[in-house]
């Protein structure tokens, strides 16, 4: 086979990949978008939760009531599809790997969901409630907290992101050690620095209020601890990557 019809081959074989990923997509969306406003509706739970008695979440654009249950179910679809959608990444750049890259990749892959997973459930389940109550005994006397649905939206998915990102810090420490670029005794040195860090992303990514900052920061570091105590197990106990 000559270069130019290894090329094509592989992007024809990518084509099939995206094709099955989109595929799957649709599937899970079409399956969920009946129930798009009971999605909501549990998304919104933990703010509604904390509202006072009557109050209610309000929509200010004509088309915000139909839009925002949709952006609910498509970002639920591509959460429950993932597992499919990293199976077709995986699939392509599996033939490419070498046998110790293999054995390497699967663990990360499957592990870096379920810790994805753990960081939303822990935001939902344990950050939610906190922040929102925080928000609403914050407001003014006089004035009625009324949340808009897509700003409300905007900003779960923001914490969503941030708490399931924080949950990947032990893939990541466990990564750069097997690798080599940094050694177990530089990211104990490190601990200081990263302590600092997950206080500034904790201020960053949270409403000012000390005890959310402290709900991103302390898991933040406590993570980073995870991955230096798996890092020091794995590390050498994993072999050079040679071919198959």
């Amino acid at each position: 086979m000559t270069p130019i019809e290894s090329f094509i081959s592989h992007l024809i074989e990518l084509r099939n990949r995206l094709i099955r990923t989109v595929i799957g997509f649709i599937v899970v969306f079409v399956c969920l978008f009946p129930f798009a406003n009971k999605i909501y509706a549990l998304l919104a739970a933990p703010m509604l939760a904390k509202l006072p008695a009557g109050a209610q979440m309000i929509a200010t654009a004509v088309t915000t009531p139909f839009f925002v249950p949709m952006k609910v179910a498509m970002l639920a679809a591509f959460v429950i599809s993932l597992p499919h959608t990293l199976y077709q990444i995986w699939a392509f750049v599996a033939p490419g790997l070498y046998a110790n890259e293999k054995k390497l990749m699967v663990p990360v892959i499957v592990s870096s969901f379920v810790l994805f997973m753990v960081g939303m459930a822990f935001a939902y389940f344990a950050v939610f409630p906190v922040v929102f109550g925080f928000i609403v005994k914050s407001a003014p006397v006089g004035v009625a907290v009324m949340t808009d649905i897509a700003q409300y939206l905007d900003f779960v998915m923001t914490l969503f992101m941030a708490f399931g990102l924080a949950f990947e810090v032990p893939i990541a420490v466990v990564l750069i050690a097997r690798f080599g670029w940094v050694t177990i005794a530089q990211l104990k040195e490190a601990r200081s620095y990263v302590l600092v860090g997950a206080f500034i992303i904790g201020a960053i990514f949270t409403p000012p209020d000390i005890i959310s900052q402290f709900m991103l920061a302390v898991p933040l570091w406590l993570l980073y601890e995870v991955g230096i105590l798996v890092a020091s197990f794995t590390t050498p106990k994993l072999n050079t990557i040679h071919a198959p």
